[in-house]
């Protein structure tokens, strides 16, 4: 089965995707255990409806065709009859229900990140952004191996159990250049929260006591994903 061309989402030939090993560090073992990294799909799913690298939508697709109409070069902005042609801007409904119908997932929350590092010992995690941009750091903010980086509505990250993440900065949302507005001007940065569908998610925090060190012996056993969360059958997740 090909993989998913819902049209909220980059297609895959032009999807950009980073992969992450990281050191495990004092008590947080990272992706050491099941040596399977941390991803993140860049723009997976398309803010905006009109971006030129979305995947072909599906026959039931409500979005117009070739042959619809455009505005002149000399226009100032589209006409209402082209404007009512296109589906809305990405949500964290449509996410959920995209997340709902691929059914390797499912959402569980709708949050920002945790200012505190901690991770998951149960369950690998898939965090999809919703809405606004933030500063994020995977492996403990004192690792020198740890990631720092920004993402941005659109983009999802699959984390491995026993990875450490924490938010460093709510970047709120952005202008049409891409650019932040800082956190008292635009959205304020949210995430839909999702796990492998029969699995519930704990909280850790590399910390001494508290039964940890036996929590995060169960991580070995847990399998890793054999479709991809949010493209399905055929999926890039199966090739790390």
């Amino acid at each position: 089965m090909p993989p998913s061309t819902s049209s909220i989402l980059t297609s895959l030939s032009t999807l950009r995707i980073s992969a992450h090993q990281i050191p495990a560090y004092n008590l947080i073992p990272n992706t050491s255990i099941q040596q399977k990294p941390l991803l993140i799909y860049h723009s997976a799913f398309l803010s905006s409806p009109s971006s030129p690298s979305s995947s072909s939508p599906s026959p039931s697709s409500s979005s117009p065709s070739p042959s619809s109409s455009s505005p002149s070069p000399s226009s100032s902005s589209p006409s209402p009859s082209s404007t009512s042609s296109l589906p809305p801007p990405l949500s964290a409904a449509k996410i959920q229900s995209h997340l709902r119908h691929i059914n390797i997932v499912h959402p569980q929350w709708l949050y920002t990140m945790y200012s505190t590092t901690h991770f998951h010992s149960t369950t690998h995690e898939v965090l999809c952004v919703s809405r606004g941009s933030a500063r994020l750091c995977f492996g403990g903010e004192t690792n020198p191996g740890r990631i720092e980086t920004t993402v941005r509505k659109g983009d999802m990250m699959i984390i491995p159990a026993g990875v450490g993440h924490r938010l460093l900065e709510d970047l709120g949302g952005e202008d049409e250049k891409g650019e932040g507005k800082g956190e008292g001007e635009g959205e304020s940065f949210e995430m839909v929260g999702a796990y492998p569908v029969g699995r519930e998610w704990d909280m850790c925090y590399g910390r001494e006591g508290g039964g940890e060190e036996e929590k995060v012996k169960g991580i070995a056993r847990l399998g890793w994903f054999e479709v991809d969360p949010v493209y399905g059958e055929g999926g890039p997740v199966t090739r790390y």
